[in-house]
């Protein structure tokens, strides 16, 4: 099923962004880019608070950023109520993220993990079904206000 999908991160991450929009294209989803353009340094913040706003919003089904580390994406996209973003390093882990955690964002450390396991990190991600049930008293008790 297509989707749209809501991309971004940061200059460590730039390199990844276009190879995974590549795939998501592929997969025939629609894409928002949120930047950057470049690999010139930024701060992760200016486009991983758009995004969140764009899957809060419902403008974006999932999202899916990418930096160095995965840590500043996901601490900042957790800011908004309303996102789960999961910094994932194995496919199994964003398998789980979905499944019982109903993560919306995916987190890349792009450092750290190398293509092909980020392609089919993002592949997981986007089959992937949350499972409800029991998960869900879990994810109703993740808001903190």
């Amino acid at each position: 099923m297509a989707n749209k999908i809501a991309i971004g991160g940061d200059h460590a991450g730039f390199t990844y962004k276009a190879m995974l929009k590549t795939v998501l294209e592929e997969l025939g989803h629609t894409i928002q880019d949120f930047g950057p353009d470049s690999d010139a340094s930024v701060d992760y913040p200016d486009h991983v608070h758009p995004l969140a706003k764009a899957v809060v919003n419902k403008e974006a089904d999932l999202g899916v950023l990418i930096c160095g580390s995965g840590n500043g994406v996901a601490i900042t996209a957790n800011k908004h109520q309303g996102v789960r973003a999961a910094l994932c390093w194995q496919p199994e882990i964003a398998a789980l993220a979905r499944s019982h955690n109903n993560a919306n964002v995916l987190c890349i450390p792009a450092r750290f993990v190398s293509e092909e396991v980020a392609k089919e990190m993002l592949r997981v991600f986007l089959e992937t079904e949350f499972e409800g049930g029991r998960h869900q008293n879990r994810v109703n008790k993740i808001a903190a206000c």
